[in-house]
């Protein structure tokens, strides 16, 4: 039954956008290309799309059915839907580990903002300036000395709270749907830009070709299974979707609105692409494979190579890049911080603005021990890592692959057909004619996937030695 006087997105269009502002963040600007250039470019690209298909808009639809049907955050949804049930398990985890993700990634966040500064106020350039040939790379040496830093990225966390708590604050549809409505568009016109200039350097050929021409011989088990991952963590699955589906309106096609979430994400995805590997391609000695130091260490010293002499464009690149970096992080932060502040303040009957307090403020001790275990407490560490490595771990290897696989199994075993044909035809609004092959996929194939994912993560395993291990038990 829905809960008329409950506050939702008052648009559409509004709702779309929040959505994939959510789905849209560094997993598709910093992760994605990395991804790609651990595995093959374009060869990886084509996995990625299929698992999308088959994987991502299926489980996307999941979510929000579940979040419209009930009319509840996440951590109460399942509970309306089925209650006095163990199903619970599954919304409580939901917004455990979205919280516990905000911490941390709210940390990155404020790395991303402090590189902004760092663009905008010439660093790079005059960081440019003491590149010398076989000597210490002087953006590695910003970098590492930043983020060990006792105080700085603790101060650049603090304004991402802050700028977080204004959004979060002012609501659902004065905040959370507002800023959505500039940031993500903003996003798109700001990339299109970097697409049109990265295709005048020198390496963009060679770029596309790697990125766009598939080596089909470099298509393998571990190659799909991390397409695969991409794809559920790129997507938000088991993060608490639930939540922003249950502002949707009756009259949202949610099929149409994760077609186009799926769309949109997968567009960002391409265009980081177009913008990184011919950049990467335009200097000697740069892999498109670097993770974090792809995006903090080498590209810096990508567009000074690329760009030395060419003072103003020196400084507008790198700044324009930086700040769709933290345009993708900060709508996923959005994301998160709301799925902690509707559990709080509708499960405790709490004003909106004392939850959104209790989360930011929380979150930033918690994100503040994570920026210091790679500084001065990076001594201490739980099962030999770090505290920020470990609130990854748990979360990313452990919980959110069992959350999206609650999500996938609820809809696929415990709602009844009615409820499911209710959401996907918005009370018979819209066609659905693949009922039946959404129903196996979310009952046995993208279970299956999960725990695939999960299994080979967890206990660091390629899927290839797998595979050979299970064909020597019968040979």
């Amino acid at each position: 039954m829905e809960k008329m006087d409950r506050v939702g997105f008052a648009s559409k269009i509004g709702g779309l956008l929040a959505a994939a502002g959510s789905a849209v963040g560094l997993g598709n600007i910093w992760r994605f290309p990395t991804q790609a250039g651990q595995n093959g470019g374009a060869a990886f690209l084509l996995l990625y799309i299929g698992c999308v298909l088959i994987f991502g808009i299926p489980l996307l639809i999941a979510e929000f059915s579940i979040g419209r049907h009930a009319r509840a955050n996440v951590g109460n949804a399942y509970t309306v839907i089925a209650p006095n049930s163990l199903w619970k398990i599954v919304g409580n985890a939901s917004v455990a580990v979205a919280y516990v993700i905000f911490c941390y990634y709210a940390v990155v966040a404020g790395w991303v903002l402090f590189y902004c500064w760092d663009a905008l106020s010439l660093t790079f350039i005059n960081l440019g300036e003491q590149v010398t040939a076989g000597g210490e790379n002087p953006f590695a040496t910003h970098f590492t000395s930043f983020i060990s830093d006792p105080v700085k990225p603790i101060i650049a966390l603090a304004a991402v709270m802050v700028l977080m708590s204004f959004v979060i604050i002012s609501g659902v549809q004065k905040g959370i749907e507002l800023s959505s409505k500039v940031l993500v568009p903003a996003l798109f016109v700001i990339m299109l830009l970097l697409v049109g200039f990265a295709a005048t350097m020198p390496g963009a050929a060679e770029g596309y070709k790697f990125f766009l021409y598939p080596d089909f011989s470099a298509i393998s088990a571990d190659v799909v299974l991390s397409a695969l991952g991409q794809c559920f963590y790129s997507f938000s699955l088991g993060m608490g979707l639930v939540t922003y589906a249950s502002y949707f309106r009756r009259d949202v096609n949610l099929n149409r609105t994760a077609l186009s979430v799926a769309g949109l994400d997968t567009l960002v995805a391409i265009l980081a692409g177009l913008i990184i590997f011919p950049a990467v391609f335009s200097v000697a000695g740069v892999e498109p494979s670097g993770g974090a130091g792809l995006v903090f260490i080498s590209l810096p010293n990508v567009f000074n190579s690329a760009l030395s002499g060419l003072t103003f464009l020196n400084w507008l690149i790198p700044t324009a890049f930086y700040v769709i970096l933290f345009t993708a992080a900060f709508t996923s932060c959005i994301f998160l911080h709301e799925v902690a502040t509707a559990f709080i303040s509708e499960k405790t009957n709490i004003s909106r603005h004392k939850a959104a307090l209790f989360v930011s403020v929380s979150a930033f001790f918690i994100g503040a021990c994570a920026s210091l275990s790679y500084g001065p407490w990076a001594e201490y560490t739980i099962m030999g890592m770090c505290f920020f490595d470990f609130l990854d771990y748990t979360t990313a290897k452990i919980i959110l692959p069992l959350t999206g696989l609650g999500a996938s199994l609820f809809v696929g075993w415990k709602m009844t057909e009615a409820q499911i044909k209710c959401e996907l035809t918005s009370d018979g609004r819209f066609k659905f004619v693949w009922y039946g092959v959404f129903k196996v996929l979310l009952k046995y194939v993208i279970p299956a996937l999960i725990f695939i994912i999960m299994f080979t993560q967890l206990f660091d395993i390629s899927l290839s030695n797998v595979f050979i291990k299970i064909k020597s038990l019968f040979s």
